[in-house]
């Protein structure tokens, strides 16, 4: 008897036309800070309809280069949920800020408006709202927010390249959006990540933090026929390769078809489990494309479903454990169980199923079966 195969939460989809993307950046003159970098940045912008990209290293280093941008420092709070991977909230610490969080909307694990009022002082400067899953916040309000109390706002897009709300693609519902491209995500360039925006000067600060702070690029110094440079800030060496840029835009030619295919399969999922009192689905806002980098349920079983689908070869994930509960936060920064009581609730009850546009009908059937 064949044992079934492995069903991974997410991976990643490399043809031959993404091989050859790679190998022509390899056989080229530039294999760092070169025109595949611009090229992808320009790609990306003419995606989202963002003005200015800039590909760093990670979608990580994306946020710390949003919080250079921003000039967050001690003594500035800025406002991110529980329900996100670490990186959302490390990258305030890296800067000196203190992060402040946010509860998050029962129903979609998104951050909760009311409670981003709620938790805005004297000293915040900005805030970082996440599209858990892949489905956009509630933008509107966050915006209203923001412009009412003078604060940046920040996108935390890594899952949601490819999502909308109200007709407006991710990309440009905040002053700055970053990206992640590792190989779970929609499209992926092995590591690495971007950060996007309508603006002109916290684009050139993102730009000069990637690259040590120094004003200009290798490429734009060959280009200009010159070899002066100047560093003007403290920046990191965030910088990708031109042939992980050039995977990029490869792979962002097929993301169209691969989001249908992620909304196909989560519709499928959505069926089979319409009569699962069990497993309840988070609920999906009218007005977004969704990008469902991840589908998750809810379940009071979640443990022990855990183990059986594990069991059965099926990569069944939790995402995430609060940002606020890990030991560091707690140990370092003072946070602690009770903060953000919804997030908690959600967390011991959330499962994440295998999603990503290799995936058939019949593994989700296969999936159900076995919850």
């Amino acid at each position: 008897m064949n044992t079934p195969h492995f069903i991974p939460y997410g991976q990643q989809i490399i043809d031959d036309d993404d091989i050859a993307a790679v190998v022509s950046a390899l056989r080229s003159d530039w294999l760092t800070t070169g025109p595949a970098v611009e090229r992808f940045e320009a790609d990306i912008c003419s995606y989202t309809g963002a003005r200015y990209g800039v590909a760093v290293s990670s979608g990580t280093a994306a946020l710390h280069a949003a919080m250079f941008a921003l000039n967050i420092g001690p003594g500035d709070e800025v406002i991110v949920p529980p329900m996100t991977f670490a990186a959302s909230a490390n990258c305030i610490l890296y800067q000196g800020g203190t992060p402040i969080f946010a509860d998050v909307n029962a129903d979609t694990l998104l951050i909760d408006s009311a409670a981003v009022e709620a938790a805005i002082t004297s000293r915040t400067k900005a805030i970082i709202a996440v599209d858990y899953a892949g489905q956009p916040c509630d933008w509107d309000a966050l915006r209203t927010i923001a412009d009412k109390y003078h604060l940046a706002l920040v996108a935390d897009g890594c899952h949601a390249l490819g999502a909308a709300y109200k007709g407006c693609q991710v990309g440009t519902l905040a002053d700055i959006t970053v990206f992640s491209f590792h190989p779970v995500k929609h499209i992926t360039t092995g590591e690495g990540g971007m950060a996007v925006s309508n603006d002109e000067e916290l684009a050139a600060r993102m730009r000069a933090f990637r690259g040590h702070g120094i004003t200009t690029t290798a490429n734009q110094r060959e280009k200009s026929g010159a070899w002066f440079y100047e560093m003007t800030a403290l920046g990191y060496n965030y910088r990708i390769t031109d042939l992980q840029c050039a995977l990029g835009s490869s792979q962002l030619k097929k993301l169209e078809g691969w989001i249908k295919k992620r909304n196909q399969l989560a519709q499928v999922y959505d069926a089979a489990l319409a009569n699962l009192a069990s497993l309840r689905p988070l609920k999906r806002r009218a007005e977004v494309r969704h990008a469902y980098h991840l589908y998750v349920v809810r379940t009071p079983n979640r443990d022990e479903i855990f183990r059986r689908l594990r069991a059965k070869g099926i990569g069944a994930n939790v995402h995430y454990v609060p940002v606020h509960l890990h030991p560091y936060y707690q140990q370092v920064v003072g946070t602690r169980e009770g903060l953000c009581p919804v997030a908690e609730a959600a967390y011991r009850e959330i499962l994440t199923l295998p999603l990503w546009p290799g995936m058939t009908e019949t593994d989700i059937e296969r999936i159900v079966n076995c919850t």
